[in-house]
């Protein structure tokens, strides 16, 4: 399975805003200056999690993004899909029906078996990150990370 490369930007970034202090926003800028990544693309791709209700987004001088919600309650799937959707990865397109291989069609009449065991390995997948949730993640992080990431994400200098 390949997820786009903002799929990763943004488990980054909704973990940094769950390390700051309550009610601490950090920018796009800030953030992309913290990952090195570029700003106006990555400002696009944090809307995604604002449209999908995990961010909050203010605007002003002191504005930037913020968790929608306690980091107990938003998990790695609900930022998965955010990002690339719900839809299964694997499109199974029965080409053991087809060429020179062909099966007959009553060696057919059950669904294909690789194409079971990927939709399995798909549930497994989403039922993964949907039992995972970003104070999970907080709390295998090291004890110094979220001090760290406040002081390094906040910085403006």
């Amino acid at each position: 399975m390949k997820l786009p490369v903002s799929t990763e930007w943004l488990l980054h970034c909704a973990t940094s805003l769950a390390q700051l202090e309550p009610g601490a926003t950090a920018s796009a800028a800030q953030l992309a200056a913290y990952f090195d990544l570029p700003a106006p693309y990555l400002a696009k791709q944090l809307q995604a999690l604002v449209r999908a209700g995990l961010l909050s987004a203010t605007t002003g001088p002191r504005g930037g993004f913020q968790l929608a919600r306690p980091a107990a309650e938003i998990t790695l799937l609900e930022i998965v899909e955010a990002v690339d959707g719900g839809s299964t990865p694997f499109q199974c397109r029965e080409i053991r029906q087809r060429g020179r291989g062909a099966h007959p069609p009553e060696d057919c009449a059950d669904a294909c078996l690789l194409a079971v065991r990927m939709h399995e390995a798909h549930r497994a997948w989403r039922s993964s990150l949907a039992g995972t949730t970003l104070a999970d993640i907080l709390g295998e992080l090291p004890a110094t990370a979220p001090a760290r990431t406040r002081r390094l994400l906040t910085d403006t200098e």
